[in-house]
């Protein structure tokens, strides 16, 4: 069960990997800014420049995520994969935002505000966590044991969950109904293929404890899921 979910879920510090990834996520936010700040004369700058600075903000989530966080094996094929889909949502959302398709303007209101904290409390949920996970296992006493505390206490998969308010929000500022494709994508795939993979993986490595934490906590949506 080392590859579950479609990861290996092998310990490597595939660094010629994260670097790569990286570097090919960093060209996509340049994309991004030069799309927002150039002399394009866009229908809606001023949402293309917010929508820039959420893929700025995404992309230093990354690098924590990729050099700190992340303990696993990631594959070349893994990273090609994933930089097409940051690319397609970053750049299609700003193009979304800054009127591409619509050729217009919509006024920033209440409920792109609604989305800005979506994105922040998303970004918390997801990161925030696994810092807290990521702390607990530096001490000797968490080895070999399975993670129930802090944000995880609320949920199995509270980092999905960020993730998925993250997009919902993203997807918010975006204003156009083309781009909530990916955020109920995202979601579906964390319901029906990353998160069975994953528990399937974790109660095989952690056995009783993994099932007693499943029986009592929510699995994706605390309090309801």
């Amino acid at each position: 069960m080392a590859k579950s979910g479609g990861v290996d879920r092998n310990h490597d510090q595939s660094f010629g990997a994260k670097i790569a990834f990286f570097v090919l996520h960093a060209g996509v936010v340049a994309i991004c800014f030069w799309l927002a700040f150039g002399r394009f004369d866009w229908a809606d700058p001023f949402r293309a420049k917010v929508l820039a600075a959420c893929a700025l903000f995404y992309c230093l989530r990354h690098i924590l995520t990729l050099f700190v966080l992340l303990k696993r094996r990631v594959l070349m094929a893994e990273v090609l994969g994933l930089v097409v889909f940051m690319a397609v949502f970053e750049i299609g959302f700003l193009l979304l935002g800054a009127g591409a398709l619509s050729g217009s303007a919509t006024p920033f209101g209440w409920l792109d505000w609604v989305g800005v904290v979506m994105v922040l409390i998303g970004s918390w949920l997801n990161s925030g966590s696994e810092v807290q996970r990521w702390l607990w296992k530096r001490q000797p006493t968490s080895k070999g044991k399975c993670y129930t505390e802090g944000l995880f206490a609320y949920s199995m998969h509270i980092n999905y969950f960020g993730d998925s308010v993250l997009f919902s929000g993203w997807a918010i500022l975006a204003a156009s109904i083309f781009a909530w494709p990916v955020p109920i994508f995202i979601t579906a795939a964390f319901v029906w293929f990353h998160i069975p993979a994953l528990d399937a993986y974790l109660e095989e490595r952690y056995g009783k404890d993994f099932k007693t934490y499943a029986q009592k906590t929510a699995k994706f949506v605390p309090f309801i899921y």
